[in-house]
């Protein structure tokens, strides 16, 4: 039942709606959904086809930008914005891809890291259309159908709703035929291409899908800080998103916001006990890597294993009680 996608949903929909009970940020609330979407679509290149990217900040970074272009300059409506963001981060995600998985191993991460690099210089060099070192400021959160999103806690359930939405769908691709392949590509890309599987194909597909969702969570990120920052688009984007993904665990959706979620609510206590929080959450990650190398989802299955085991375990003790009485009855 635990690796249930249905229960994932469930799971999903529970942590949307406790959010707000427990968190009295608008705006952390807010995040670690976006930053949940963003390591679900990183989740699927490294946890389900076994990419390990580096380019993930790219996609976030484009989305961003796409927020703080069409909403500052243009005034497109939200719902329209999101779609180019959508469509543009698919598109720049399967260049990458394309160019990218012509190698294998630690030629393919630094090609992805290269691209990082060159699309960080690239929003850095054409400041008069990115702003440059001070990114794109005032990106508004309007009105949309009367809800006014210039309040967090609005704005929200909003991003709530779109992450349900997304997530769900990305659940179902997990779950489909075009899932499965993603994961016969992990385990063994040779037999799989051996089989007849189109190994390319899938790959970029993988990246197109990846590229887009991350995209997204860009330009709901520029919305609700009202910035497009150039850190956006950085390494250092990239490397949160990673990070994400391992402290949650790989291979599983949900594990991806609660990944997100342990990162963003752990950062957000240890800065305000000491500045040198990085310090701490540095050691954090250690204990991670060196114990929990299936993250924090691998350590909740280990422990329901356990009790299973354990519940599986206990009506032995009376069972032999039982017999132990029938044996007697019989000698008497």
């Amino acid at each position: 039942m635990i690796n249930n996608p249905v229960f994932h949903f469930v799971l999903a929909v529970i942590t949307v709606l406790c959010l707000p009970l427990f968190l009295r940020s608008g705006v952390l609330a807010s995040e670690i959904l976006i930053y949940g979407l963003a390591v679900a679509a990183c989740n699927l290149l490294l946890g389900f086809t076994g990419l390990l990217s580096f380019g993930q900040g790219i996609f976030f970074g484009v989305g961003s930008y796409v927020a703080g272009i069409l909403l500052t300059r243009y005034q497109i409506p939200v719902p329209e914005m999101l779609l180019v963001s959508l469509v543009l981060g698919a598109v720049i995600a399967i260049g990458v891809g394309w160019l990218s998985i012509r190698r294998q191993g630690v030629y393919f991460v630094m090609l992805t890291l290269a691209f990082s690099q060159f699309f960080f210089f690239l929003a850095y060099t054409f400041s008069g259309l990115t702003g440059g070192d001070n990114g794109i400021l005032d990106v508004p959160r309007p009105v949309i159908a009367g809800f006014d999103f210039t309040d967090l806690w609005n704005y929200y359930y909003f991003v709530a709703a779109v992450f349900l939405l997304v997530f769900a769908l990305m659940l179902r691709t997990t779950q489909s035929t075009f899932g499965h392949t993603l994961r016969a590509i992990r385990e063994n890309e040779a037999r799989a291409s051996a089989i007849g599987f189109p190994v390319k194909a899938f790959k970029i597909a993988a990246f197109a899908i990846s590229g887009a969702v991350t995209a997204l969570a860009g330009a709901l990120h520029a919305m609700l800080i009202g910035v497009a920052p150039l850190s956006n688009i950085e390494y250092h984007s990239s490397e949160i998103i990673l990070i994400m993904t391992i402290i949650g665990g790989s291979g599983n959706l949900f594990a991806s916001l609660l990944g997100a979620g342990s990162y963003l609510v752990l950062a957000d206590v240890l800065s305000a006990i000491w500045p040198r929080w990085l310090l701490l959450l540095g050691l954090a990650l250690i204990v991670v890597a060196l114990f929990m190398q299936r993250g924090l989802w691998g350590l909740i299955e280990s422990l329901v294993s356990s009790l299973g085991s354990l519940f599986r375990r206990a009506p032995a003790p009376a069972a032999e009680s039982s017999a132990q009485g029938q044996t007697d009855g019989g000698k008497a």
